[in-house]
């Protein structure tokens, strides 16, 4: 399943790097993290529960940041298992600069998936990221603005 979308947000590229770079900021902000264990230096065990639609489901697995290049991109993977099915994504995440402090995040990458996780179809779970991304960057809004009040 592909994932591509795009979001504006109130902040310069290097905050915005600084910010997702950072472990604790990732847990609070991300979806379902009930928690986020450094297991070595971009490496995580990742342990979530997700609940949008008919999706719901406790998962386990990692996430890893690879390809950064600082203030501009990096690659989001992600593997997680669970008893409704696992997922393998790979995001690549792009950062521009879109005025004084705007920074324009583009996301593009490939989700998949097993289990009944992939017998749910992907209208389904194609909303389900959708709702997630957003979550996810409203989320990263808040945590933007309690930092900037």
């Amino acid at each position: 399943m592909k994932i591509n979308g795009n979001y504006t947000l109130n902040v310069t590229p290097k905050n915005f790097w600084q910010m997702v770079m950072d472990p604790e900021v990732l847990e609070k902000v991300t979806p379902g993290i009930k928690e986020l264990k450094e297991q070595s230096p971009d490496n995580y065990e990742a342990i979530s529960e997700v609940k949008v639609g008919p999706v719901r489901g406790n998962f386990k697995g990692n996430l890893s940041i690879k390809d950064k290049v600082e203030e501009e991109r990096c690659t989001l993977v992600v593997d997680q298992k669970s008893k409704m099915g696992n997922v393998v994504a790979e995001i690549v995440m792009t950062l521009a600069p879109t005025g004084d402090s705007q920074t324009e995040v583009k996301y593009t990458g490939e989700a998949k998936m097993s289990g009944t996780l992939a017998s749910m179809g992907q209208r389904i779970m194609s909303g389900v990221v959708s709702t997630l991304s957003k979550q996810f960057f409203k989320s990263m809004e808040a945590e933007i603005a309690e930092r900037q009040a």
